[in-house]
């Protein structure tokens, strides 16, 4: 059997799966969290020596690793090498929170599997086909040239697999579809999609742009932070509570939809109040992207909150008949993993759930660049 070996590495986690790559089935995977912790590895090599050990002497062809920032130089997987290598440290400055740990695991998968090859798949590269009015931020062109400063979208790999497979459910090309793709988890971001490219998305330069989300604020008035700044509050403070105090969190006192939802139903009034910010978002980027693309063929929604909240799916949709956006309260209300339709029958947009395989299609384009 020839496997692909696939690793998601975060600041203190190691997430892996093996992959058939014929078959395309997961043979086995994990994770490996609290690294750098007391009691558990003491960092990400060691981390991937443990998982060595669960792979059982298994040797994949190839590693397959998610990177999150890829800035403007990767548009497609790339073969890691020094030199690729460098380049993807040089890009930390945009991603600080990701692109570290993304790295170290490379690192450790290089020198756990030497001659194998390692491929990165960036977040950002699918949104490379962004046109220059959607990914241009009106300041100082000079210094948006100096600093790197444009949109650059992420949850790329899910969007590239979640549209394959709408296109697919829905028996269409997807080169004929017009998609509005919601990847809804602790993170969160939009996509419209015209024939398989994204043409627009809500995350910008960094992943905190955008949708409302579990800790992150999402859109916000630049002013604000100049308002806060002259009050005394440092520029690490404001990174903290833009990323991890805001949010459902920072409005509802949670950074889970779940908990949110419960209170918000007991009477609690900020957790309602939460729960009507993060619609009115998700209403708001709806409604932009039907006009940015003229329509659309469907609605989607993937990741964890996407794929189960049958609630966050109806508010998103509701009262939208007149748009010929029509959602079948039984279909959304019936739990299933399978990728399936909830809209009505009579709906000229159709509305999907699509569970999303990051780690799949991340195997896939490893696989398509070593053969």
């Amino acid at each position: 059997m020839t496997t692909a070996f696939i690793v998601n590495s975060g600041s203190s986690s190691i997430k892996w799966e093996l992959v058939d790559v014929e078959s395309e089935r997961r043979v086995r995977g994990g994770i490996v969290e609290r690294i750098g912790e007391p009691g558990a590895a003491a960092d990400h090599a060691e981390a991937m020596r443990g998982i060595l050990g669960e792979l059982g002497g298994e040797h994949p062809s190839v590693i397959g690793h998610r990177v999150v920032h890829g800035g403007s130089r990767f548009t497609t997987a790339t073969l890691v090498t020094d030199e690729v290598e460098a380049a993807i440290e040089a890009l930390s400055a945009l991603a600080p929170l990701h692109n570290p740990p993304n790295l170290a695991g490379i690192r450790a998968a290089r020198v756990a599997f030497p001659g194998v090859a390692n491929v990165a798949v960036f977040d950002t590269a699918f949104h490379q086909s962004l046109p220059p009015a959607a990914y241009t931020y009106a300041i100082d062109s000079a210094v948006a040239h100096e600093h790197s400063i444009r949109r650059y979208g992420f949850h790329g790999t899910s969007y590239q697999y979640v549209s394959r497979r709408a296109a697919a459910l829905l028996s269409r090309p997807l080169e004929q579809l017009k998609l509005i793709v919601f990847h809804l988890g602790n993170g969160a971001s939009v996509a419209a999609i015209d024939g398989g490219r994204s043409v627009d998305t809500s995350m910008g330069m960094t992943p905190l742009e955008g949708l409302v989300m579990g800790t992150r604020s999402g859109d916000l008035d630049a002013g604000i932070l100049f308002h806060l700044g002259r009050a005394g509050h440092t520029l690490p403070e404001l990174d903290a509570m833009l990323n991890r105090r805001s949010g459902l969190l920072g409005v509802g006192g949670s950074g889970d939809l779940r908990d949110i939802q419960a209170a918000a139903g007991s009477g609690d009034a900020a957790a309602a109040l939460a729960l009507d910010v993060y619609h009115h978002r998700l209403r708001h980027y709806l409604g932009a992207y039907l006009v940015q693309l003229g329509g659309a063929d469907a609605i989607v929604f993937t990741a964890g909150v996407g794929e189960n909240s049958a609630p966050t799916r109806a508010a998103a949709v509701s009262g939208l008949g007149w748009l010929g956006i029509e959602l079948d309260d039984a279909r959304n209300d019936l739990r299933s993993r399978d990728a399936r339709v909830i809209s009505t029958d009579a709906s000229p947009v159709a509305i999907l759930v699509v569970p999303t395989n990051e780690e799949l299609e991340i195997a896939r384009q490893a696989i398509a660049l070593v053969r």
